[in-house]
């Protein structure tokens, strides 16, 4: 690994994760003390973020995404639908089984409900789903299907299923949506989709490379609302659990020391399928040379190294700190607090997201820079900020429910697909998804339970989930507003010239 890209990816990093750890520090010092012990824990953690970050991003770019670009060419030379949809079907269940953010959310919902809805549960409903989309995703782009027309029959089904399911498995559905599109899942999904659409000549190669991962997200929302369709259980009459942290441990390093092997153990089972699928392909079609061998292998170890630093970074140093902060905030006599310090949160948190870099060099890599990495970034942002405030205004106010919101919000996004550029419809639902990352997951939704904790008449269970649903809807409505300043700009432009 070269150590200028390693010192870029560190810089670069160090900016996106720096705003989060400032605006803790800022709080601490001022309206939520927070213990010294804790705060330790937070800065220790913010440190093995910004590591791992960096050697996640360097392996990916030389492991992951080339992986998922040569699996996608192979499959599409076969030229069979067949092998297309049975391969679709496989990769997306492996890899949605191995998202360590999936893991994460399903553990809170076990944890929420007081064990009645369990994380392997989650975890294999979520991963059908995600597996059956995933192939759909991949047989639109082999037979040039309209990707807005797609999404509004799939969302069409899903606003008629959310008829049927109850408040607390709405909000967990769509956090699924966002949580199993992870910083495993989404440079593996993205190079796939470009290596399937990168065969395609012509002007749909570019506007094809983008959407798989907006429409295989929509496989855990559909998975989980028919599994609470059918199932026979009571759980969703379980009262929430109690999830703020009564007692702190006195040790700043044990629950990193206590995670490392934790980590160690579940970073190897998610990359193990991947690896195995290489080693296999490699054999029966890829036969690299051994320079391009080794070099996936190194990816493959620095995504790993990465991965293990920053999850244990998040889990140990950044989501205990979340619940304290947001159940100390939300107990302030002024819930428009709670509501500005979301907006903040929001502001900065999308920006230590690492599927969201991923996902904006490949959006400039593949427009030729026409569309900056910094305006996407930008524009997303502003969109995860008013996602987490408004989530906040959900949790204080009470009749407001989620689907107050993820309606309107949902339909706009179907009415905008219809009026900006294909390109824009597939970058802003693929945004979707990966702004709804492992911070998000983590940090931010525990910032929502801890707050819903502290307000009178707030469920857990129901208000206190829902915040990552919210992350990944926003972005499609900013990011086609984006498009649609672009499409403007560029018929001005023609009229002009």
């Amino acid at each position: 690994m070269s150590i200028n890209i390693l010192y870029e990816k560190f810089k670069e990093v160090s900016f996106t994760v720096l705003p989060v750890t400032i605006l803790v520090v800022i709080l601490n010092f001022t309206i939520t003390p927070i213990d010294h012990i804790l705060m330790y824990r937070f800065l220790l953690g913010a440190l093995l973020i910004i590591i791992g970050m960096s050697i996640f991003l360097v392996g990916t770019d030389i492991g992951i995404s080339p992986l998922g670009s040569l699996l996608g060419s192979t499959v599409t030379k076969t030229n069979k639908t067949a092998i297309v949809i049975f391969s679709g079907i496989l990769l997306g269940f492996i890899i949605s089984v191995a998202e360590p953010d999936l893991h994460i959310l399903a553990g809170q919902v076990q944890d929420a409900t007081g064990g009645a809805t369990s994380k392997i549960n989650i975890v294999m409903i979520v991963s059908i789903g995600v597996a059956l989309l995933l192939s759909t995703g991949l047989f639109r782009i082999i037979r040039n299907l309209k990707l807005n027309r797609l999404l509004t029959i799939i969302y069409g089904v899903i606003f008629i299923l959310t008829l049927f399911t109850s408040p607390e498995f709405l909000a967990i559905s769509f956090d699924a949506s966002g949580a199993t599109t992870g910083a495993l899942t989404v440079p593996f999904m993205l190079a796939l989709g470009l290596g399937v659409s990168s065969l395609k000549a012509g002007k749909n190669s570019e506007d094809d490379s983008f959407g798989l991962v907006g429409v295989t997200s929509t496989g855990a929302i559909l998975s989980v609302m028919i599994f609470r369709f059918f199932a026979k259980s009571k759980d969703s009459t379980i009262e929430a659990s109690t999830i703020v942290a009564k007692e702190i441990n006195s040790s700043i390093f044990r629950p990193f020391l206590e995670q490392i092997p934790h980590m160690v153990k579940e970073m190897f089972i998610a990359l193990l399928p991947l690896v195995i699928i290489f080693l296999i392909f490699n054999a029966i079609s890829f036969r690299l040379s051994k320079k391009k061998f080794g070099k996936i292998v190194k990816g493959f170890a620095y995504t790993y190294i990465g991965l293990i630093l920053f999850q244990t970074g998040v889990n140990a140093g950044f989501m205990e700190v979340g619940k304290v902060v947001g159940h100390s905030i939300a107990s302030l006599d002024n819930d428009l607090i709670v509501i500005a310090i979301g907006f903040i949160l929001g502001l900065v948190v999308i920006l230590a997201e690492p599927a969201v870099h991923v996902l904006t060099e490949q959006i400039e890599d593949v427009t030729s820079g026409s569309i900056k990495r910094k305006v996407i970034l930008f524009t997303l942002s502003i969109g995860v900020a008013f996602a987490v405030s408004l989530s906040m205004v959900r949790i204080v106010v009470p009749g407001l429910q989620l689907w107050h919101f993820l309606l309107p919000g949902y339909l706009i996004s179907i009415f905008l697909s219809y009026k900006v550029p294909s390109l824009f419809v597939g970058i802003a639902f693929d945004s979707g998804g990966v702004a709804s990352g492992p911070m998000t997951a983590t940090f931010v939704l525990a910032f929502a339970q801890g707050a819903a904790e502290a307000i009178d008449g707030a469920n857990v269970l129901v208000d206190g989930f829902g915040v990552i649903a919210m992350v990944a809807m926003t972005p499609l409505i900013a990011l086609q507003i984006l498009g649609l300043i672009y499409k403007i700009k560029s018929v001005k432009k023609d009229v002009d010239g």
